[in-house]
C-alpha cells in the first residue's frame, strides 16, 4: 500500500499517534506545535520525506511516518509553497481522521542522525 504515488505523508511521534488513535482524530500540526497552532497539519510528498526529516526532525529517535490517502480524508488538503522554500508540500485543513492512515512506519535516524527514505518507500 505505500508504494501508492498518490499518498501523502506526515512525520509524527510515536506518542502523538498513540493519543490520535484514542481519539480517533490527529490534530498535531508539526514538530511541537499543534493544528490549533498552525490552521493545518503538514505533509509531504514521497520525494519530499527525508528534506523535510533532516531539515525538522535531525536526530530524533522516535518518530513514525503516517501514509495518508487523501481520498479518505474528511478534511480538506490544499497542495501549497511554504515560506521560504520553492516546493510546494500538501497541507491538511482540519484534523486528520485516522482511518486516512494507511500505513504507519518506524522512521529512525542512521548512526548520524540523518534521515533516509524508507526501504518500502523506496
Amino acid at each position: 500500500m505505500t508504494g501508492d504515488p498518490e499518498l501523502i505523508f506526515h512525520i509524527t511521534t510515536s506518542r502523538e499517534w498513540e493519543a490520535a488513535c484514542v481519539s480517533g482524530m490527529y490534530s498535531g500540526s508539526t514538530r511541537g506545535k499543534s493544528l490549533a497552532e498552525v490552521g493545518f497539519v503538514h505533509c509531504s510528498q514521497r520525494g519530499q520525506i527525508s528534506g523535510v526529516a533532516n531539515a525538522r526532525y535531525r536526530g530524533e529517535p522516535d518518530l513514525i511516518l503516517l501514509a495518508i490517502d487523501p481520498a479518505r480524508l474528511t478534511a480538506p488538503v490544499r497542495v501549497e509553497g511554504v515560506h521560504g522554500s520553492v516546493e510546494f508540500f500538501p497541507h491538511i485543513y482540519g484534523p486528520l481522521n485516522i482511518d486516512a492512515v494507511v500505513d504507519v512506519l518506524q522512521f529512525r535516524p542512521g548512526p548520524d542522525g540523518t534521515f533516509e527514505l524508507p526501504e518500502v518507500l523506496r
